[in-house]
């Protein structure tokens, strides 16, 4: 293990894992994991999907309880016993998982459990208040009075976050926290957590945006394969030099080499497609062999305006696919006519995560392996096998359940389900969301296989660099609209954000300058 610190030895932490272990049955997930947070410091964890970092923040936490080793506040040893006991003592854990009730609103669920009382009565008005006060510190307008269901993934993250501040802290542990977020909520989270260190508040932080750690860490430790592999002083850290210890192995080639696969033949011609509520007025082509990217803040519309487009939403509009008018009713129409999406919820809406690998893959395209009334499991088992070494899904069993894998494999076997369709177009949306860095190069290797491979491809986003990265095309939305495109040398950050938010670059920095 390497270390190099320069925190105050005579300082005690506030939290402490010594020597944490943790074993699932036969299999040993974490080894002899020693670290510590300081109170007034930013500690952050990284590692692959599967590095053990979710499983130690839980030990940490009171969610798990260790094989082998002591968790420890304030110099001395403690049990927990359970996740409220270690919310006692002011340990707060953030999950990566949305943890909300979906029919309850905001300001319900940020109070959930210690409801603010005026008498015997539950005071909507002052929760209320209080929520849409906690949530615009966070750099989101939210009314408190909506319903959870009815909220973009980033934006129940916004109100899961809000929530875990609520309760008295000594330590927050963020586990993922900007994973769904854009740039401009990320950079409010980011000052949040900051104004938290001011106050002497320790944090301990995981992410996959390397960038967003060095930015916001004063230690780093990685993990990988369930060890401890370095701690660091944040300085002395590039994102580079992260991937590298992180993985094994030099990461400064993330992005293939952009080929020129886009035909001139269109296959998918959109005009004029509403969906009610959420898109206006879109209207853009795709052409065969393109990688074509959709940018925009969270609320623009990008992901209700292919969900209008596949199916999943009402939407209306002009849709051409390989010359011929379309109207697909259902997603079962457009995936008959070979047009897939993966969604951004792959949690809650791409797979179940209560079934093993088998079920979840052959799930779409069940009538392949039927014979009559019968599954023939054999060949499902087969084509579970070939999906394991095509897309290097890391599975210790095959017997596993979905939700048991890292997000990272979950995202493979969402993507080796629905290729199993033979798709000719492929839409992803937030490909790489809470995916480490080596998956995401796999990812991004796959996508540009596939336009290769004569397919088409749309990959909505909120990471612009990655968008920058593999795409031949960006669009971009705003309220609702497509408001402009950017292709070749044009297709950097500031011309995107320029489109996404309306504001020209010199007012951009001035407004960041601002709010520094």
């Amino acid at each position: 293990m390497e270390t190099s610190q320069t925190t105050n030895d005579a300082a005690v932490p506030v939290l402490e894992a010594r020597g944490i272990a943790k074993a699932f049955g036969p299999v040993e997930v974490l080894t002899d994991i020693s670290l510590s947070v300081m109170p007034g410091e930013v500690h952050a964890i990284i590692g692959e999907n599967g590095a053990g970092k979710s499983t130690l923040m839980k030990l940490m936490s009171g969610h798990l309880q260790p094989t082998r080793g002591t968790v420890a506040i304030d110099g001395e040893p403690v049990h927990f016993a359970g996740p409220v006991d270690a919310e006692h003592r002011g340990l707060v854990l953030v999950h990566q998982e949305i943890l909300l009730a979906p029919d309850l609103t905001v300001a319900q669920n940020i109070f959930m459990g210690r409801e603010l009382k005026r008498g015997l009565m539950v005071n909507d008005r002052e929760m209320n208040r209080q929520s849409a006060e906690a949530v615009r510190s966070l750099g989101a307008d939210i009314d408190p009075t909506t319903q959870i269901s009815r909220l973009s993934i980033a934006r129940r993250q916004l109100v899961q976050i809000a929530r875990a501040l609520q309760v008295p802290h000594r330590v927050v542990i963020f586990d993922e926290p900007t994973a769904s977020l854009t740039p401009f909520e990320t950079e409010a989270l980011l000052k949040v957590i900051r104004d938290l260190r001011d106050k002497g508040v320790a944090v301990l932080y995981i992410s996959h945006r390397l960038p967003e750690v060095g930015a916001i860490a004063d230690r780093i430790t990685v993990l990988r394969d369930g060890k401890l592999i370095a701690t660091r002083n944040a300085s002395e850290l590039q994102p580079v030099d992260m991937a590298r210890l992180m993985v094994g192995r030099d990461m400064s080639q993330l992005y293939p080499e952009r080929e020129d696969t886009a035909s001139r033949q269109n296959v998918l011609d959109v005009k004029n497609f509403d969906v009610p509520g959420y898109a206006r007025d879109a209207s853009f082509t795709l052409r065969k062999g393109e990688i074509l990217g959709f940018a925009g803040l969270i609320g623009a519309g990008r992901t209700e305006l292919f969900e209008g487009l596949v199916g999943l939403r009402t939407g209306h509009g002009e849709v051409t696919l390989n010359g011929k008018p379309v109207k697909f009713h259902t997603v079962r129409d457009s995936m008959a006519a070979g047009i897939v999406y993966l969604s951004e919820d792959r949690k809650g809406k791409g797979l179940l995560l209560a079934q093993d690998l088998r079920t979840n893959l052959t799930l779409a395209t069940l009538e392949k392996f039927t014979k009559g009334p019968l599954i023939e499991r054999k060949r499902e088992d087969k084509s579970l096998d070939k999906a394991i070494v095509d897309f290097d899904i890391r599975a210790r069993r095959r017997d596993l359940l979905a939700g048991q894998l890292s997000g990272g494999n979950q995202q493979k076997l969402l993507l080796a389900k629905m290729m199993l369709l033979e798709p000719s177009i492929v839409i992803i949306d937030e490909p790489t969301r809470g995916i480490d860095i080596g998956t995401k190069e796999q990812i991004y290797k796959f996508i540009a296989d596939l336009a290769k491979a004569g397919k088409s491809v749309i990959v909505i986003s909120s990471e612009m660099q990655e968008l920058i990265g593999i795409c031949h095309r960006i669009l971009v939305m705003r309220s609702s609209r497509i408001v402009g495109e950017v292709t070749g040398d044009a297709m950097t950050e500031d011309e995107i954000v320029v489109y996404a938010t309306g504001v020209k670059i010199n007012e951009a920095e001035l407004y960041s300058a601002g709010n520094a």
